[in-house]
């Protein structure tokens, strides 16, 4: 049996789930996904939990898809067929869910980030949307990205790819703060003790109150995202930028110098 890929603790009305798979940079690999959201359930389910806090180990809190798992699959083998379940549990749990980063997020990871209710980060955290550079679309992290981000802001990082800090992330709004390393706990701590002192429906149904409109419409639109991603991932541009990422080359629509 392979090791736990994410682990779960409990502490003073907090659950904390962290992902340990530090091997291949906490990618969304079928055995992490499945895991991370048998967590969420058990966070979910647990009357004592108040606050949910989304940590990692490793430098890197979240690289995106497994693009191992991803190559050569067809469109219904794509693990994005599955990561919307994921990114809705987290942005219509009933209960507060902060991310604490200690390192960069990329992709799919920017989609967890954004699908919490408060994120924390250290400035040298990194994030980029790197989907295009490997010839698939930012489809299914659209959904909890986009209603985060200022507008001109996604449209340039999106199209871009470009990697940007943690301190551009929170004025654009993927972040609540960017703070120094050695204040980072002191942060989280600061945000799970005043979440701690709402009343658990009241939170709840402030909850709902702020997710508004996207989350009526959010399991139709991941629907037609999960289909845009899948194709693009099983595409021919998707697994062209997908070998080319693994062999450490370019792909072959990139100009000549």
């Amino acid at each position: 049996m392979a090791d736990e890929l994410v682990h779960y603790t409990t502490a003073a009305g907090v659950a904390t789930i962290t992902l340990d798979s530090p091997h291949n940079r906490n990618a969304l690999s079928a055995q992490l996904r499945s895991e991370l959201g048998a967590r969420l359930d058990q966070a979910l389910g647990d009357d004592t939990v108040r606050v949910v806090v989304l940590d990692h180990t490793g430098p890197v809190f979240c690289a995106g898809m497994d693009l191992k798992e991803a190559r050569g699959a067809g469109a219904g083998q794509q693990g994005v067929n599955d990561f919307p379940a994921l990114l809705h549990r987290l942005w219509t749990s009933p209960k507060p869910v902060v991310a604490k980063l200690a390192g960069p997020a990329r992709a799919g990871g920017v989609g967890l980030v954004a699908a919490t209710d408060i994120a924390v980060a250290v400035e040298d955290a990194t994030f980029a949307f790197t989907e295009v550079r490997i010839g698939v679309v930012p489809a299914v992290i659209s959904v909890t990205v986009l209603p985060r981000l200022d507008a001109r802001a996604a449209h340039e990082l999106f199209l871009t790819g470009e990697t940007f800090d943690a301190r551009r992330a929170a004025a654009i709004g993927l972040l609540n703060a960017a703070v120094p390393a050695e204040e980072l706990d002191a942060t989280v701590r600061r945000y799970t003790t005043a979440l701690a002192l709402g009343a658990p429906t009241a939170l709840a149904a402030t909850k709902e109150l702020l997710q508004g409109e996207v989350a009526r419409t959010m399991p139709e639109t991941f629907e037609a995202m999960q289909s845009l991603s899948a194709q693009f991932f099983a595409g021919e541009e998707g697994q062209e930028g997908i070998a080319a990422f693994a062999e450490k080359r370019k792909p072959n629509w990139v100009p000549k110098d």
